[in-house]
């Protein structure tokens, strides 16, 4: 990380927001600052094992795993990784849903010094071999399901060892059972959790963490060692590995541990619906959770009705989601009569927080919602508004403890804009990344004398800090909670032997999400078949990517240079739908 600079300074420019009036905003109890430390993620685990180990660490379809055991099952498969060779600085990729030994896995890797490269267990096997051309791992940890799709990568890519994870490993002994049973229910749910691979050579994971611990003497980690790639699509283009240490994502989890002055140590219930593969779940509950030592519901995918099951068994006190997550359980809830009041607390993220999500859901728990922000630069989270009656409705917040902003010209970040004047956030803290895996030019255009990091969002910002989103000069898709690089799904639409020519856009919804719509242009004489475009996508695109909307226009508009110019695509897309008066079509 570059050194801590007076945040008043940037090439002979005063920064406007250097006094950091929103410290005046912070709920009572949050401190300004976060203690610096050397402790490594692994450190952070060995810490809560000692001070928690009969507490329950996780929790999946109601089988528990106590901090003890956790620190078990961390240290021998540890042990089985160094066997296979895994060392200091090698790559470790994890293609797992949210389970138990998603975080095992993780953890495991971290205490030999490895650095974790976090996948989505969805993904295509084209959107899967670019990531693995970019960080070329030695050895995969994968979903069952997956692990024919790992083997089938190109040789010169491939993993040399494969360690295939079967989901119901981690249930509890009557739900495996019922899962065997002969009939189709069991049958579709058991074709959901686990496929056993075909390709000869994959380990069973389960035999690893049977083995012996890895020696207290083993090499550990540093701070400033590589902890996780976590890839993103960054400001444009295809998907880049951010580099994220242990300081980094220590410093994360203790800036969101602050920011709720109310949470209990050893006392609180996080919620795991978010996938821990993106970097929101992944800071949320693999590390702030773990780092005051919760317990940790974890679900392998969001589905209401089994999520308002656990909550009769475990309810929950905390929920980082997404809002058409608090909107469905909020109304979901109400219709079973469900009490949500343990939910004090929850901090919603990656799309816009609509107002109306927020009054049905404290409505529905007595809890407070807010909405924060971040990207997976800075590990993720840098703004959040404060937990408390000092919370601003429609904006992002004010900066974590710890990090300072700035609101410049866009085209010259040295400038800085004036009080409430449009401009580029710029964000600074110990969260902020170290670049992008082997690509220094992208990260030079990313990262700033001074470690100011470039966001790519225009915002504004008052007087007292907070901060409010814009418009984006990135042109990523927000759907879902995820980001989507329009490139990518063009490049998917192009493979179509019909189109000559296509753009993608974000089409705003009213639950302050986006969807995916494409413009396309289409050979001579060839029939507009919108169904079968989004069919042949789907063959090279995870499914949240697939458009939900395909529109025919005769040529796409383009500047001087040759660009397609995504703007004037969405306006013509949104005057369209605004003469017929209809949504896009939706899966």
């Amino acid at each position: 990380m570059p050194g801590r600079v007076h945040p008043g300074t940037y090439a002979g420019a005063v920064n406007p927001l250097a006094a950091r009036p929103w410290l005046s905003s912070y709920a009572e109890g949050v401190p300004h600052e976060i203690a610096p430390s050397d402790a490594t993620l692994v450190d952070m685990l060995d810490a809560v094992v000692t001070r928690y180990p009969a507490r329950p660490a996780l929790e999946f379809f109601g089988a528990e795993t106590t901090y003890r055991e956790l620190g078990d099952q961390v240290a021998r498969a540890a042990e089985a990784l160094r066997r296979l060779g895994v060392g200091a600085g090698d790559r470790v990729a994890l293609v797992l849903p949210n389970c138990p030994q998603h975080i095992v896995a993780f953890y495991a890797a971290q205490r030999l010094g490895a650095i974790v490269v976090e996948h989505n267990p969805r993904y295509t096997a084209p959107e899967l071999r670019h990531l693995f051309e970019v960080h070329r791992a030695r050895i995969a940890i994968v979903w069952d399901a997956m692990a024919d799709t790992i083997h089938d990568l190109p040789a010169d890519i491939r993993p040399a060892t494969i360690i295939a994870v079967r989901m119901p490993d981690a249930m509890p002994w009557h739900l495996r059972a019922l899962l065997k049973m002969p009939l189709p229910a069991a049958r579709r749910s058991r074709a959901a959790m686990t496929t056993p691979p075909t390709a000869k050579g994959v380990i069973d994971w389960a035999g690893l963490v049977r083995g012996r611990r890895l020696s207290r003497r083993a090499p550990r980690p540093r701070a400033d060692d590589i902890a996780v790639l976590q890839f993103t699509s960054g400001t444009t283009g295809r998907p880049k590995a951010a580099v994220l240490s242990h300081r980094n994502l220590r410093a994360n989890a203790a800036q969101s541990v602050a920011w709720v002055p109310g949470l209990v140590p050893g006392g609180e219930v996080f919620y795991g619906v978010l996938p821990l593969f993106h970097a929101y779940g992944l800071t949320l509950c693999v590390t702030t959770a773990i780092s005051i030592g919760a317990r940790i519901v974890l679900f392998p995918l969001f589905d209401v009705p089994m999520t308002l099951k656990a909550m009769k068994r475990t309810p929950p006190t905390f929920l980082p989601a997404v809002p058409p997550i608090y909107d469905a359980l909020a109304r979901a809830a109400s219709r079973a009569h469900i009490d949500m009041s343990a939910l004090r607390h929850a901090i919603s993220g990656a799309m816009a927080l609509p107002a109306a999500t927020v009054r049905r859901w404290e409505e529905a728990t007595g809890g407070i919602l807010v909405e924060g922000y971040g990207m997976t630069e800075s590990s993720p989270i840098s703004l959040g508004n404060p937990m408390g009656p000092q919370r601003r409705a429609g904006t992002v917040g004010v900066p974590f403890p710890s990090t300072d902003i700035r609101v410049v010209d866009p085209d010259d970040p040295t400038v800085d804009r004036a009080i409430g004047e449009p401009g580029e956030l710029l964000v600074r803290g110990p969260q902020v990344f170290q670049g992008y895996w082997n690509q220094p030019e992208e990260t030079a255009q990313a990262l700033l004398e001074g470690g100011w990091l470039r966001t790519g969002d225009i915002v504004t910002a008052d007087a007292d800090g907070f901060v409010t989103i814009v418009d984006r000069i990135k042109e990523l898709i927000i759907t879902g909670g995820f980001n989507v690089s329009p490139s990518e799904v063009e490049d998917a639409l192009l493979l179509h032997p019909d189109v000559v020519d296509a753009a993608v856009v974000g089409i705003a919804r009213s639950d302050g999400g986006e969807s995916i719509t494409a413009a396309v242009v289409l050979r001579d004489g060839a029939a507009f078949d919108p169904q079968a475009l989004r069919e042949s996508a789907r063959e090279h695109l995870a499914a949240y990517k697939v458009p939900r909307a395909v529109v025919e226009f005769d040529v796409l508009p383009r500047s001087l240079i040759g660009k397609v110019l995504r703007r004037e695509v969405r306006d013509e897309i949104v005057r369209r739908k605004g003469a017929r008066g209809a949504e896009p079509a939706a899966d």
